[in-house]
C-alpha cells in the first residue's frame, strides 16, 4: 500500500491502492483502485462505494508513505503514536458504538498491544461464543481482508455492569489494572422507558466501578467516559460544562440500594422530573459522579448526539438497530408508520457513528495531551450536528422519503405517507384516523378469514415508541461544540484525514441514500438485487393507495352531503 504525497506539504492527498500508469512522464502519474464494497444495486455495474461524504477524503491507512527518491518509508500519524504499544479496555464494545470502535481502533491502530472488551456472558451463551458472534458482523469483512489475525489482539474479559465491581474475576481485575492504559466506559442500557434500579446500576453504579478501577491502573494515559448530548437536556443551553442536578449520585445509589423495587417504581416519576426519562436521567447523574469522584484522573467526558448509521467507513450505511430516527425511518419505509408527533422545524440533531468514533478516538488523545484539564475543568465534548451541520425533522422526512420511495423494501404493507404533527391533538386525530381505524379493519377481516390478528397490537408498541422520543423531536436546544472544534484544529494533517469527524459540509443526501440502504441490506435483510422487483410492486401500492385515497373522499364527500341536506331541507 503506498500513498500519493504533495511533497511540497507533506500531505496525503488521498489513498487506496495505487498503480503507476502506463503514460511515462516527468512526473509520475498514478492510478487509484478505491476500495470497494459487497452491496450491489441491480441497476448498477459498479460496486456500492464509499461516497465523497465531505470536502475532505477520508483517509483510513497512513502506514506507508514515500519519499523523494521513491522509496516507501514507515511513519505513523500522532494519533497512531499515541496508540501504539498500548493496551485499550472497552466497555460495551458489542453494542453498535462499540463494534465501531473495535474495528476502526484494530484498522486504524494496527500496532496497539492489545484490546481488553468486557463482555457478559448470557445463559445461552458463553463468553466465547458471543466473541464468534461479534466478529461475524459484516463490519469486520474489510478488516478481516486487511489484517486476517485481528482477533488475536483482542481479549474477552468475562463481566457485567449491573454487578457491582463490573463482576470481574480478581485474575482479570489484576491484568486490566497492570496493562491497561487506555479507557473507553461505552457501557449503558439505551432504553429509554428502562425501569430505575436497573438503569442507575448500568449507567451510574458501572461508571463508579470503572473510575475506581482506573484509579489502580498503573499506566493510564486516558480515560473516556461516553455519555450523551441529552443528558443536560433540562436546560436549554447545552455547553461542554458540568451542571449542578436536585439529587447527587450518592443519594441516588442509596434510594436504590436500600428501597424494594416496587417503591422505586412508584417514586421514579417524581425522583426523575424534570427529566423526561430515566435514560437521560441516569446519564446525567453518571456525569455528576464523574465530576466528584474522577480524582484527577486523566478523565474526560464525550456526549454525541443522536447515533445512527455509518457514513462510509468500513461500510457505508451499516446500521444494527431499530433504537430513535432509524425506528422512525422503518416504519415509515414499510407503510405502518404514518403519523408523528414532532415538530418538522426541530433541529434532529442526527451523527454517523464513524464520524463519532473517530471523534471518541482522538478525543482519548486530547485529553492525554493537555494534562491541565483535569477535575472540574475535564474536557467535555459535545459531538453534535446541530452546530455545524444543521439538519431538521422535516430534511429528515423528505430525504429519507425520497429514498425509501427509490429503494422500496420487499416487505412493505403499503404505499409510504408520512405527516409530522407539532401539536399532539392533532397528532391524536390523525393516529385516529390513519392508524387505529385502518388497523381495527384489517383485524377483523383477518379473524373473519381465521387468522391472528396483530395490527392494532403492532401499533401500540408504535404509539409507545413515538410517545417515547417526542420529547426530543418536539424541542430545540442550543449545543456549543467549542472543544470539538479545537480539537479538529489541533490534529495533525494525516490524522484529519484518517480520523475524520469534522460536520462541516456534510453531504446529508449522499448519507441518507446509504442510510435508508442500510435499513433495506442490514435491518430487513432485503437484497438489492430484487429493487426492480420492488419498484413494480411500489407502483402497484402507489395506484392502490390513490385510489383508497379518492373513496375516502368521495365518501366523505357524500356524508357531509347528505348531512347539510338533512339540515336545511
Amino acid at each position: 500500500m503506498v500513498h500519493r504525497i504533495d511533497f511540497t506539504s507533506g500531505v496525503v492527498l488521498d489513498h487506496g491502492t495505487y498503480i503507476k500508469s502506463n503514460e511515462s512522464s516527468k512526473d509520475e502519474k498514478w492510478v487509484c483502485r478505491a476500495h470497494t464494497y459487497e452491496i450491489e444495486e441491480a441497476e448498477e455495474s459498479s460496486s456500492y462505494r464509499r461516497p465523497p461524504i465531505a470536502s475532505e477524503t477520508n483517509n483510513n491507512e497512513f502506514s506507508e508513505s514515500i519519499d523523494l527518491n521513491g522509496r516507501i518509508i514507515t511513519k505513523r500519524t500522532p494519533l497512531q503514536d499515541f496508540y501504539a504499544h498500548q493496551c485499550i479496555f472497552i466497555t460495551g464494545g458489542t453494542g453498535f458504538l462499540g463494534k465501531i470502535l473495535i474495528e476502526k481502533l484494530l484498522r486504524s491502530c494496527s500496532d496497539l498491544t492489545r484490546i481488553y472488551l468486557l463482555v457478559r456472558p448470557k445463559k445461552e451463551k458463553s463468553v466465547e461464543s458471543r466473541m464468534e458472534d461479534l466478529f461475524k458482523d459484516p463490519i469486520y469483512d474489510r478488516l478481516r481482508e486487511e489484517m486476517p489475525k485481528f482477533h488475536h489482539k483482542v481479549v474477552a474479559v468475562a463481566g457485567d455492569c449491573t454487578i457491582q465491581g463490573l463482576g470481574l474475576s480478581t485474575s482479570d481485575r489484576d491484568s486490566l489494572m497492570r496493562d491497561v492504559s487506555i479507557v473507553f466506559h461505552v457501557a449503558a442500557t439505551v432504553r429509554f422507558d428502562e425501569k430505575l434500579k436497573l438503569a442507575t446500576a448500568i449507567n451510574v453504579q458501572s461508571t463508579a466501578d470503572v473510575i475506581s478501577l482506573c484509579k489502580d491502573m498503573e499506566k493510564l494515559k486516558a480515560f473516556v467516559h461516553v455519555s450523551t448530548a441529552y443528558a443536560n437536556c433540562i436546560s436549554r443551553e447545552i455547553k461542554e460544562k458540568f451542571y449542578e442536578y436536585p439529587i447527587t449520585n450518592d443519594e441516588l445509589l442509596s434510594i436504590v440500594n436500600c428501597l424494594p423495587d416496587e417503591t422505586i417504581n412508584e417514586i421514579c416519576p417524581r425522583l426523575i422530573s424534570p427529566w423526561p426519562n430515566t435514560y437521560a436521567f441516569t446519564k446525567a447523574i453518571a456525569e455528576d459522579l464523574v465530576r466528584t469522584k474522577n480524582k484527577s484522573l486523566p478523565m474526560g467526558i464525550f456526549r454525541p448526539g443522536i447515533v445512527i448509521s455509518t457514513a462510509h467507513e468500513p461500510i457505508p450505511g451499516w446500521i444494527d438497530n431499530f433504537y430513535g430516527p432509524t425506528g422512525i425511518a422503518a416504519g415509515v419505509a414499510t407503510g405502518v408508520l404514518r403519523t408523528m408527533h414532532c415538530d418538522p422545524k426541530v433541529s434532529a440533531n442526527i451523527v454517523p457513528v464513524d464520524l463519532t468514533v473517530n471523534s471518541l478516538i482522538a478525543s482519548a488523545w486530547d485529553v492525554a495531551m493537555q494534562t491541565g484539564r483535569r477535575d472540574e475543568d475535564m474536557l467535555i465534548y459535545n459531538f453534535v450536528s446541530a452546530v455545524d451541520a444543521p439538519f431538521t425533522w422535516e430534511d429528515f422526512r423528505t430525504t429519507n422519503t425520497k429514498y425509501a420511495n427509490e429503494y422500496p423494501l420487499s416487505n412493505a404493507i403499503w404505499y409510504l405517507s408520512f405527516n409530522m404533527n407539532k401539536h399532539k391533538f392533532v397528532n391524536a386525530i390523525y393516529v385516529v384516523l390513519l392508524h387505529l381505524m385502518p388497523a381495527a379493519v384489517i383485524d377483523i377481516v383477518s379473524v373473519c378469514v381465521g387468522r391472528k390478528p396483530r395490527l392494532l397490537k403492532t401499533y401500540e408498541k408504535i404509539h409507545k415508541f413515538s410517545s417515547v422520543i417526542s420529547y426530543f423531536s418536539t424541542r430545540e436546544w442550543n449545543f456549543s461544540n467549542d472543544n470539538v472544534r479545537d480539537m479538529w484544529e489541533r490534529l495533525d494533517p494525516r490524522d484529519k484525514q484518517m480520523f475524520y469527524f469534522t460536520m462541516r459540509g456534510f453531504d446529508w443526501q449522499e448519507y441518507f441514500k446509504n442510510y435508508i440502504k442500510g435499513i433495506r441490506v442490514y435491518l430487513f435483510k432485503d437484497d438489492l438485487k430484487n429493487v426492480d422487483d420492488c419498484r413494480k410492486k411500489w407502483q402497484r401500492m402507489y395506484w392502490m393507495h390513490q385510489i383508497v385515497k379518492g373513496l375516502v373522499a368521495s365518501f366523505g364527500f357524500w356524508f357531509l352531503w347528505k348531512a347539510f341536506s338533512s339540515v336545511f331541507k
